[in-house]
């Protein structure tokens, strides 16, 4: 017996055309890191599955019949902040992407990548990372670096305490209060006052929110 290998991930497929599930299911099963575990083709049964099966990684289509896969995310991530979700579109739009950013996504990929791209976007996903299709990066990136659409929290990093950065990293690698409390030799009380304070300076509400700008900040110091 082989010892030592990670476990595959395990995948939630959601798009509304069985057909390209079945496609997205024949692509994917070709590779033994990645175990299709369920699938869905709406908003509610993607929310639905992702409960019941606690999935590593959602494949998630935008267009839904019943909503937005950005609506799905966020509600996924929100209830479930260690499951990540990768967009899989057709449709190489710069608003959609911002939006499913801030839902807390982790990476946005095209459909018309190739099946071993595919594969490693998943594999890069569920193993922590974060990514953006090459076509729209540069693109997306420079629109954050001259303003256009920037979230209020892009200024407000600044801001921060050192240890209010320290624990918004620690947010962003999907730790809880109790594990950031352990880490830092805090008690889970500070480390939620900590965590308002943050929520405060950044103006976002919720962990996946605070998630997904640490992602959109480590995207652009990575260029």
């Amino acid at each position: 017996m082989t010892t030592g290998q990670p476990a595959p991930i395990r995948v939630l497929l959601v798009d509304d055309h069985e057909v390209v599930r079945r496609g997205l299911q024949t692509i994917l099963e070709r590779n033994p890191e990645i175990n299709i575990v369920g699938e869905a083709g709406t908003v509610a049964g993607a929310v639905r599955e992702a409960t019941r099966l606690r999935p590593d990684v959602v494949v998630m289509d935008l267009r839904l019949p019943d909503g937005s896969g950005v609506e799905a995310c966020r509600q996924i991530r929100e209830e479930h902040d260690t499951t990540s979700v990768l967009i899989l579109t057709s449709h190489a739009d710069e608003d959609a992407l911002f939006s499913a950013v801030l839902a807390g996504a982790s990476g946005y990929v095209l459909k018309d990548l190739d099946p071993t791209g595919i594969q490693k976007a998943i594999i890069d996903v569920g193993r922590g990372g974060s990514l953006l299709d090459p076509q729209m990066a540069t693109r997306v990136l420079e629109r954050m670096r001259r303003g256009a659409g920037q979230h209020p929290a892009d200024d407000a990093f600044a801001t921060l305490s050192p240890q209010e950065d320290r624990i918004l990293d620690m947010i962003g690698d999907g730790l809880t209060n109790r594990e950031i409390a352990e880490r830092l030799s805090l008690s889970e009380k500070t480390v939620k006052n900590y965590v308002s304070e943050i929520y405060s300076k950044l103006h976002v509400e919720r962990r996946s929110q605070a998630s997904s700008l640490v992602t959109a900040r480590r995207m652009r110091k990575e260029q």
